[in-house]
């Protein structure tokens, strides 16, 4: 029986590693501390087993069939993908696909092996709701030759009680600060925008058919590549179309000194000054133990035929941690879980790949999701 190796025990790790534990695969957990691994497995069966994360020591323990899945920073994901490949197992992550990811897609198919990415929460849930959404616009009366289109999807995590900086850190700080300096690129009205700064183009946002809440959102990294991931139809006239970052109100007010920081960095230091405020950061905003936090994640399709049939619908989570099991750790490592039954059933195609858009697969996940308390709410807007 393969045997699933997850690399990787920290705070996003625990629900889809105990979840997994209590399967039917022996499940092998790599992590640099050996006593957070051990921990982590506490109550497990005995077929679930710590050990030092050592990537030649993982080579060795690799059979042809396994699967291996990354929880480490992405950029030691194309070694493991292309170690994994070698010894004829499968890969999975909740990150990005990397170009460095995409250059293995030919030997993964050919070795018939799956590295499928993108499937924690954005990237990952966001995608299966996306897929749902348009599958459904498909199907309306409103999907048509010229239609106008709009897909936003926004998702953010932060306290479930607001505080003074409208925000707090599960991990390092230094991912988020990384993340602010990265130019985004979004569709708006019809035309391609570029913002260098994300945090410049911050909009008001009001999740629809809501009680009204407001939030902040802004781009996140270039979104237009998912405009062909998500399948749209070429002759759609896109109106707008961006991936972004939801942030609690006053976000952007809480944060305009660690705007200034960033945008005074010189590139001579820059590294150093990061960590620095990384740490700072954590020190003073680091979750408290078992502190509740809040996930929202919404995905929105609005469109208009050219004879004026419209078509308004939102998949949206919003997802309160609970005492053990905060709800960012839910919803990225469940998420993980699923796809790696998935892939162990053989429901993937080999190659490297992205959450997938197969409606039985998109249905189950939700299913099992709600089935622990996190609902996957679908709101009809207009049809």
């Amino acid at each position: 029986m393969p045997t699933i190796h997850w690399l990787g025990a920290g705070l996003s790790s625990g629900p889809g590693v105990q979840r997994l534990a209590a399967g039917q695969h022996p499940l092998m957990l790599w992590n640099r501390t050996l006593p957070r691994a051990q921990a982590l497995l506490e109550g497990a069966p005995a077929t679930a087993t710590a050990h030092t994360l050592d990537l030649d020591h993982l080579g060795r323990a690799l059979d042809p069939g396994d699967l291996v899945i990354s929880m480490l920073p992405a950029d030691w994901h194309p070694r493991i993908a292309a170690m994994a490949i070698k010894h004829r197992a499968h890969f999975l992550s909740s990150s990005y696909i990397s170009d460095a990811m995409r250059e293995l897609d030919s030997a993964a198919q050919k070795a018939g092996i799956c590295l499928l990415n993108e499937v924690g929460l954005d990237p990952g849930l966001d995608h299966l709701m996306a897929h749902r959404l348009v599958r459904r616009f498909r199907e309306s009366d409103a999907c048509a030759s010229g239609s106008q289109v709009s897909l936003r999807s926004w998702c953010g995590g932060f306290p479930a009680q607001a505080n003074a900086f409208r925000y707090k850190f599960s991990w390092s700080p230094l991912g988020v600060l990384r993340a602010l300096g990265t130019p985004a690129r979004s569709m708006v009205a019809g035309k391609p925008v570029d913002v260098a700064r994300p945090w410049e183009a911050i909009t008001d946002y009001r999740i629809p058919g809501s009680n009204g809440e407001r939030f902040e959102a802004y781009p996140n990294r270039d979104s237009l590549p998912f405009i062909e991931d998500y399948g749209f139809d070429p002759t759609w006239k896109i109106h707008d179309f961006v991936r972004g970052t939801l942030r609690l109100e006053g976000w952007a007010e809480a944060w305009s000194d660690i705007f200034e920081q960033l945008q005074s960095l010189d590139p001579a230091d820059a590294e150093d000054r990061l960590a620095n405020l990384s740490d700072r950061l954590w020190d003073q905003y680091a979750y408290a133990e078992d502190e509740p936090d809040r996930v929202v994640l919404c995905v929105e399709l609005e469109a208009e035929s050219p004879d004026g049939a419209c078509f308004h619908e939102l998949s949206v989570i919003d997802a309160i941690g609970r005492p053990g099991s905060s709800a960012m750790a839910r919803l990225v490592s469940l998420p993980v879980s699923y796809a790696a039954d998935a892939i162990l059933a053989g429901d993937i195609t080999p190659g490297v790949s992205a959450a997938p858009s197969d409606k039985a697969l998109v249905d189950t996940w939700f299913g099992k999701l709600a089935e622990l308390g996190d609902v996957v709410e679908h709101r009809i807007l207009s049809r």
